[in-house]
């Protein structure tokens, strides 16, 4: 992801890098300078005379892994989705001291502060990793 921070002062701007570099260093990243460019069996019973299916035995078992796979990725979202509105609300915070952040797409240049969450998370999906 690359965020562009424009602002009236290098102070400014300064303090911007700082307080994002800070927030990235809370998910465990950092942050670093880009340049400018453009652009069963079967039978069995039970005590109360209940056979086990095998077919719905095995079908249970088949579907553990992408149930699972499933949770990881609902959760996985979640926590980008926070990180995500943790970082569009740090956005309208330096908008309140007259700096912007842009996300620097390669179809265009996005303001921070007009994306949701998931509009954002979508974005970075449909990117391609910056080279």
């Amino acid at each position: 992801m690359i965020i562009q921070v424009d602002g009236d002062t290098a102070a400014d701007r300064e303090a911007a890098r700082r307080e994002l570099e800070a927030l990235a260093r809370s998910w465990g990243h950092e942050l670093t300078e880009a340049r400018p460019h453009t652009s069963g069996a079967a039978g069995v019973t039970r005590g109360d005379d209940k056979a086990l299916d095998p077919i719905s035995i095995t079908a249970l078992v088949l579907s553990i892994p992408s149930a699972a796979l499933a949770v990881h990725d609902l959760t996985d979202r979640i926590q980008k989705r926070r990180r995500a509105k943790e970082l569009i609300d740090h956005a309208q915070r330096l908008a309140a001291q007259q700096i912007t952040a842009h996300l620097m797409s390669q179809s265009r240049p996005r303001e921070l502060t007009t994306l949701t969450p998931d509009q954002l998370l979508d974005l970075l999906v449909n990117e391609d990793p910056p080279s």
